[in-house]
């Protein structure tokens, strides 16, 4: 079946929409999602604010647009890296590609809550596709094993994050500490904490993220 033809309207729309989220995003790099406005962005597209709310009702709806498109674009580098068969490391670095390529849009995501603000459903199930992509990859690497003493064994009756995987406590475990440990050392790197301090963060991640591979002791 032939794809409807899209109105000049439509197009226009969506074009109106895109230089706002553009928009959007300077205001971000500069003072962050708490500091977003829309009067601003109508007034540097030489709209009045009210028209600017025929395109997003309200502030929350283009936030919820942004961490909308930045979550699939992670979902899809996750799931993209795990099709591949390229295993944890191939995992770790497409996420740092991903993360390099536009801080603002990591810390939208990965950096602090906006505040007074809630994320719908479709948005938390996005973010479902990202953890289920990395269980999916530490599963293929990590031969099934009992649960041990400590966290691994706590694992196996608190599991309801991983929303019904079939990983092992073991595999549960691998994915929470690559969970951990690269955010940790991305959210510094990115937010510029290493500067001065004399050694190259990408040699720490690839540390890290040796150190979370199968068969590493």
């Amino acid at each position: 079946m032939a794809a409807e033809a899209v109105s000049p309207r439509e197009r226009y729309r969506s074009q109106v929409r895109a230089d706002i989220k553009a928009r959007a995003w300077e205001q971000i790099a500069k003072s962050g999602a708490s500091g977003l406005s829309l009067n601003a962005i109508a007034k540097e597209l030489g709209m009045s604010g009210p028209a600017l709310y025929r395109y997003f009702d309200s502030r929350d709806e283009l936030i919820t647009e942004l961490i909308r498109d930045a979550y699939r674009s992670v979902a899809d580098t996750f799931r993209a890296a795990a099709d591949s068969h390229a295993g944890v490391e191939g995992l770790a670095r497409a996420l740092r590609r991903w993360a390099l390529d536009d801080p603002q849009r990591y810390f939208l995501v990965y950096g602090t809550p906006v505040p007074g603000y809630h994320a719908p459903d479709d948005i938390t199930a996005i973010a479902r596709e990202v953890m289920a992509a990395l269980l999916d990859v530490c599963a293929a690497a990590e031969p099934e094993a009992p649960a041990s003493a400590g966290f691994t064994a706590h694992l196996a009756q608190h599991r309801e994050w991983a929303e019904g995987h079939p990983a092992s406590p073991g595999v549960l475990r691998r994915a929470l500490a690559f969970w951990t440990r690269m955010h940790g050392v991305l959210s510094l790197e990115l937010a510029g904490q290493f500067a001065g301090m004399g050694f190259d963060p990408e040699r720490l991640f690839d540390a890290e993220v040796a150190e979370l591979a199968p068969g590493h002791r």
